[in-house]
């Protein structure tokens, strides 16, 4: 299978001395999270124009240098043009070495202790720092259990946090609730498009659900079946007999997919994750942003994908949006992050979300932090109300 979406990391400006040694670093980086290469593409500056793919997740380093004319401002000025992230990286002095068109980008002071800076940032802007890659499976159990249960050991053994009803939601929780909780959290779903799927009224719902929070689904249509899209962002695949060992597709208990077809789903779910996490940050961004400035608000978005809002006196807030349910890592590396600005004063810090399909035990709990803690939720419903008071 070819990988039909990659994550791409650009380079401009002065970056010959030290390309090799990040290159590097985040090679090692991706190894060591268990994550595939070939997924990945480092593109330079004389690249850009052939292999850029706008649609595509992107973060772009620029590194600058004391010149009277700096290069590469045309390929800057187009990819902010279009909402990419790029990181200016200077030495000395950030006015000097930074072209103006990066003056509102949030800089990195460079030295050799920086490596494992610039490369955490890369990835924590690809979603791949979060603590887990989740993954939901929809089927039918009277169908197509021994598949489920095949796919959901493989993710697994390939780092993915995979929600199975039989397998995830404990005794004694209100089951559907559960299920649409740990939906709006997850990555990716993979709907296993048996005959009788769509007549479970709760499979479709989930197929409705998912395209209401726009979250990708591979459909895997079983063979002798039409295929459907059902969802907005959904990645067809038809199974045919000779997919599944000795051809068994209809036995619920003891069908299963040949090795090949499973290591091709899940490199699949890998390239619909890179694509759906970019998609779904860059929504509530978007939409925060259209907000904020129908509001009158000052905002600006970062390299490090969060948004500044310019206040009196070189004072600022920060607006970080959190895909899925916020978890006690996001409110960390927030509160971390306020610490690491020192081109400004951080005067408060916010994590922005879509709370829709959340359990209202975890949006009180949420609401709760909101009284102790020094970083702030607001959520997806509440952005409009929210500018227009604060």
């Amino acid at each position: 299978m070819g990988v039909e979406y990659k994550y791409q990391i650009i380079l401009l400006g002065k970056y010959e001395e030290i390309k090799e040694t990040i290159v590097n670093l985040f090679f090692e980086k991706i190894a060591e999270l268990n994550l595939q290469k070939d997924f990945y593409k480092i593109i330079l500056s004389h690249e850009v124009e052939e292999q850029y793919k706008g649609n595509q997740p992107v973060f772009t380093l620029y590194f600058g240098e004391k010149v009277d004319e700096f290069i590469d401002v045309d390929i800057v000025t187009k990819l902010l043009k279009e909402g990419n992230t790029v990181l200016p990286i200077y030495y000395n002095s950030f006015e000097v070495e930074i072209p103006r068109v990066l003056g509102n980008q949030n800089g990195l002071k460079w030295n050799d202790s920086q490596n494992e800076r610039v490369v955490n940032l890369i990835l924590e802007s690809f979603g791949k720092l979060r603590n887990t890659r989740k993954v939901f499976i929809s089927y039918r159990r009277c169908e197509s259990t021994s598949v489920a249960i095949q796919l959901y050991e493989a993710l697994e053994r390939c780092n993915f946090d995979v929600f199975l009803d039989t397998h995830s939601i404990k005794q004694g929780e209100p089951f559907q609730d559960e299920l649409w909780h740990r939906m709006a959290d997850c990555d990716v779903i993979i709907l296993l498009n048996t005959p009788e799927f769509l007549e479970s009224g709760w499979c479709e719902k989930e197929i409705a659900e998912a395209s209401a929070k726009q979250i990708g689904v591979l459909q895997l249509v079983w063979p002798t079946h039409k295929l459907a899209r059902m969802a907005e962002l959904c990645f067809l695949q038809g199974l045919k007999e000779e997919d599944f060992v000795n051809h068994i597709y209809s036995d619920k208990d003891k069908s299963k997919l040949e090795e090949d077809i499973v290591e091709d789903i899940v490199r699949k779910v890998e390239s619909i994750r890179a694509r759906n996490l970019a998609a779904r940050q860059d929504n509530l961004i978007t939409e925060f942003l259209n907000l904020a400035k129908k509001n009158g608000k000052e905002v600006s978005i970062q390299p490090e994908r969060f948004i500044t809002e310019d206040l009196l006196g070189k004072k600022k807030r920060i607006f970080i949006p959190s895909v899925g349910i916020p978890q006690s890592t996001d409110y960390n590396q927030s509160s971390e992050l306020k610490k690491e600005i020192n081109e400004y004063s951080v005067e408060d810090i916010y994590l922005i979300y879509d709370n829709i399909r959340i359990r209202e035990k975890w949006l009180h709990h949420l609401d709760y932090l909101n009284e102790y803690l020094d970083v702030k939720t607001i959520k997806k419903q509440d952005f409009d109300i929210w500018l227009k008071e604060n």
